[in-house]
């Protein structure tokens, strides 16, 4: 039954990459055994490199998990709280001028801070954005290199709702905790993720990656247009990524984070119970609620998704069977199908 499961599972993602242009990685574990690895597509259209293992992908904000994981272990170690106000941890340069005082680390890690955000997703709140690429024409993206950097994009946005009030997702937040993570550890973003999530998690080919630099085994992501000539995302999004996303990950290394977060070698038993308790409802479905930096749903669901121009990703772990499934794209519109096919060959196995 799994071995007849699973062959259907990788007949029907052929078909998406014949069919509708798929281009990603996908990965299926149960424990230590990997149920199903495809890879489809190309990683590089000029080169015409395949996408194998081994290829990074950009994350959009499936790694805001990282984010939330680095702080969290500063939290462990005991250089920051998640009662702390972010008034006491950063200096006024380094925060919005409209923070409310009483925002904490807690507020930023569950969504639910109510700050003004750079990359609002939803049309009915204030400071909308329709297109994120949108965003770079008059900034350039090249000079997004740190938390920091962000700052003047809402520094001076008006609050949607006091601290507290409600769940609403803020990519402007993670953005903020990426400086509060820099203030606690005392360094760079990227070096910090690496040394405290990265490495300890056994993730040796994930990283935050330049665009203008020249790295092997990563996808170029690819917005949708009518080529050839195809054009990537590189003037589309920061040139590295940061707090609210853009890291890099094989599926493998996708795999190993959650893996590690939920049996508690990456951040020891206490800290690992503080992420993984349902902090808040989100939305309207029964059932899900947010972790910190991890969506949280039935059956003892965890995981987070991305969505950047030229970019798809998503990621779930089941704690009630010890599954884990994660693709990764370097195009858009292809994630969903990909993501039901799985969710069928999963279903078969736990049903």
């Amino acid at each position: 039954m799994t071995d007849t499961t699973w062959n259907r599972a990788r007949g029907e993602l052929e078909a998406l990459v014949a069919d509708q242009g798929f281009s990603g990685s996908v990965r299926v574990s149960r424990g230590d055994h990997v149920l199903l690895e495809f890879c489809g597509g190309l990683a590089d259209r000029a080169s015409g490199t395949t996408v194998h293992p081994g290829t990074r992908f950009e994350l959009a904000s499936l790694s805001k998990m990282y984010t939330a994981a680095a702080v969290l272990s500063c939290v462990r170690d005991g250089l920051l709280a998640v009662t702390d106000r972010i008034v006491d941890v950063l200096p006024a340069e380094r925060r919005p001028r409209t923070l409310d005082s009483a925002v904490t680390v807690h507020h930023l890690l569950t969504h639910t801070s109510g700050i003004g955000d750079y990359a609002e997703e939803y049309e009915d709140r204030p400071h909308y954005v329709a297109d994120y690429a949108s965003i770079w024409e008059d900034l350039p993206m090249y000079r997004m290199e740190r938390p920091d950097d962000f700052l003047p994009l809402y520094t001076d946005l008006t609050a949607i709702f006091a601290p507290g009030a409600e769940h609403h997702y803020s990519n402007g937040g993670y953005v903020l905790l990426g400086a509060v993570l820099e203030q606690a550890g005392d360094g760079a973003f990227a070096d910090l993720v690496a040394e405290r999530v990265f490495g300890p998690a056994g993730m040796t080919g994930s990283a935050y990656l330049r665009s203008d630099e020249s790295n092997p085994d990563v996808a170029v992501g690819y917005p949708p247009g009518d080529g050839p000539p195809w054009r990537s995302n590189i003037f589309s999004v920061p040139v590295i990524g940061g707090g609210d996303g853009g890291g890099h990950s094989t599926a493998v290394d996708v795999d190993r984070f959650l893996r590690a977060v939920v049996s508690g070698s990456l951040l020891g038993p206490e800290t690992t119970a503080l992420m993984l308790e349902p902090h808040v409802a989100v939305g309207d479905e029964e059932g899900w609620h947010m972790g910190y930096g991890v969506f949280l749903g039935p059956g003892g669901s965890i995981g987070h998704g991305g969505g950047d121009p030229g970019v798809e990703t998503g990621a779930r772990y089941l704690r009630d069977s010890d599954i884990a499934w994660v693709v990764l794209c370097n195009v858009e519109g292809v994630l969903d199908p990909a993501w039901d096919v799985l969710e069928q060959a999963v279903a078969s196995l736990t049903g």
